[in-house]
């Protein structure tokens, strides 16, 4: 990670920015939604340990002196599903590409939290966003 920030770095003009937008390091939060009521069921058991070395890449070119924060900001995400089969196929996904054990059991609880509400329903997963700006010295 810190090559890929020098090789960023290398290409920016002087005064130029970098834009790092990335998951906080937060156990993303499953649940049902009514009429925008939010009810958890879950959270998620992820890994953050490519999360914590990007931070503290991102550290490092700091103390180095060739990017400097501009901006910090945190923000909700939701990912929105529609169905128990949206849900199904979104952590499919997820688990594979970050490398996680089977989820079967965390979606067997969505799914029963899902049949069991009534209204117009949909699945949300919850979790911040965090956006730096670094900018070149």
């Amino acid at each position: 990670m810190v090559h890929a920030l020098h090789e960023a770095n290398r290409v920016l003009k002087q005064g130029g920015v970098l834009i790092d937008l990335r998951p906080a390091p937060v156990h993303r939060r499953v649940g049902i939604e009514v009429h925008g009521d939010f009810r958890l069921v879950a959270k998620m058991n992820e890994k953050f340990d490519e999360d914590y070395a990007a931070d503290r890449a991102v550290v490092e070119v700091i103390n180095e002196g060739i990017l400097k924060p501009q901006s910090r900001l945190r923000f909700d995400c939701k990912r929105v599903m529609g169905s128990q089969k949206d849900f199904h196929l979104w952590m499919d996904e997820f688990a594979f590409i970050a490398g996680l054990p089977s989820q079967e059991s965390l979606i067997q609880k969505v799914e029963l939290a899902y049949k069991s509400t009534f209204g117009r329903k949909r699945i949300v997963v919850r979790a911040p966003l965090i956006l730096r700006v670094l900018q070149k010295i």
